[in-house]
């Protein structure tokens, strides 16, 4: 052991304090990214007064099937002073704060070399729990506090600043969605009237005609069709090509999100199936990722410069060969409408999926063309904005992440 080693049972100590009286109501759950959520247990005929009480700069964390999740849940509470949670998970605490700062060891915990240590001692067959007595074993390095504090510091630079732009991405995101909701669902666009005065469409009279298909009344001009029509749409492979230690990652419905993909978190496929698959489904920028399987409706905007990875039982709408209804076409796909859809999918049995031929035949109401360019511009300049955001948080996470490599050898 390095000479600033020291195992984790020289510093923690386990607690026990149960909610007798119900004092304490909020109660919160245990997530495996490692963070504090609120409880979506069934809490009905429950004895509350058996739960823990977890205090601010208390620990709570799960030593059952690390194994097999590749992650041990731990998390430090900070955001309230106190709350309850299953008496399932051990609580425990730093013995001396002026020796070990709670953040600190936080920080250690979130380390991905953690993980794969617990996960090496995790024990228990397919469940793979951890003993807590090798949790205790489990060693880290323990700078002076001054020290502790300059590093716990600058991370929460970092991770204060990528929150900040999480705001802001959900704030923008927020704005596009509500233009989009008042321009095509309430028929509120701009609108240029016989004086010459712009206005908002359907309040200022503008013409409305009845469409059948959709039982209400449309903009004159407006037609109901299907999105195959205007958009050329694929999918991934339903092969599993074998992973490879280096190559093309592969990915599925999983790892979307809206505006980046969690490349870290596929698994690789050779050069010959990464071809193979893409005979069948390339991917180019400004194209649209849609889930089909398992959390059906994720969408993901590809604002990748160069896209090399594959996609695997994922719908492709080629948004990037009609560029100029891209974001029209995203955002119909995260309407409120698009959700109505979905759940009027007749599949799903073990799990939901939809068809190709279900996302072929979706409905959709294409716009004049005049309406869709000023929408265009809008929600471009709005996309081009949180794609710089999400750039930024991704060199931040990375920097981030760097940092807490580093910890393994501070002094």
């Amino acid at each position: 052991m390095k000479s600033n080693y020291k195992t984790l049972g020289e510093h923690i100590r386990l607690v026990d304090e149960r909610n007798k009286g119900l004092r304490v109501t909020q109660l919160l759950g245990l997530s495996i990214s490692k963070q504090f959520i609120p409880s979506v247990a069934n809490i009905i005929g429950t004895d509350m007064e058996n739960y823990k009480i977890i205090r601010k700069n208390q620990f709570a964390c799960s030593t059952m099937q690390v194994r097999r999740d590749k992650k041990m849940p731990v998390a430090l509470l900070q955001e309230v002073d106190e709350a309850i949670i299953s008496q399932a998970y051990p609580i425990f605490e730093v013995k001396n704060e002026k020796e070990l700062l709670p953040e600190y060891l936080m920080m250690w915990f979130t380390r991905s070399e953690f993980d794969r240590e617990a996960c090496f001692h995790a024990v228990g067959g397919v469940r793979g729990s951890l003993e807590w007595e090798d949790f205790e074993n489990l060693q880290l390095p323990i700078p002076p506090p001054d020290k502790q504090k300059e590093i716990v510091k600058e991370y929460n630079v970092i991770q204060n600043r990528i929150a900040l732009n999480q705001q802001l991405i959900q704030k923008l995101e927020e704005t596009a969605q509500a233009i989009y909701r008042e321009w095509f669902v309430d028929f509120e666009f701009p609108n240029v009237t016989s004086s010459g005065v712009e206005m908002p469409y359907k309040s200022s009279g503008g013409e409305m005609v009845w469409c059948e298909e959709l039982g209400k009344e449309i903009p004159l001009g407006w037609e109901n069709e299907r999105l195959s029509s205007i958009i050329n749409i694929k999918d991934g492979t339903h092969n599993s090509p074998s992973p490879t230690e280096n190559g093309y990652p592969l990915v599925t419905s999983t790892h979307l999100n809206l505006y980046d993909i969690k490349l870290t978190e596929t698994y690789n496929i050779s050069e010959e199936d990464f071809i193979q698959t893409n005979k069948r489904s390339k991917v180019y920028k400004y194209d649209i990722l849609f889930s089909m399987i398992g959390t059906v409706g994720l969408v993901n905007y590809v604002l990748y410069d160069e896209v090399n990875f594959a996609i695997k039982n994922v719908g492709l709408f080629k948004t990037s060969e009609r560029k100029e209804i891209a974001e029209y076409i995203l955002f119909y796909l995260k309407s409120d409408y698009m959700k109505l859809y979905l759940a009027s999918n007749p599949n799903g049995s073990t799990q939901n999926y939809v068809t190709l031929g279900f996302l072929r035949d979706m409905p959709i109401l294409v716009p004049s063309d005049k309406t869709i360019l000023k929408f265009e511009e809008i929600s471009k300049k709005v996309i081009e904005t949180i794609h710089l955001k999400t750039k930024e948080n991704q060199k931040l996470t990375e920097l981030k992440e760097f940092l807490l490599s580093r910890l393994a050898t501070v002094e």
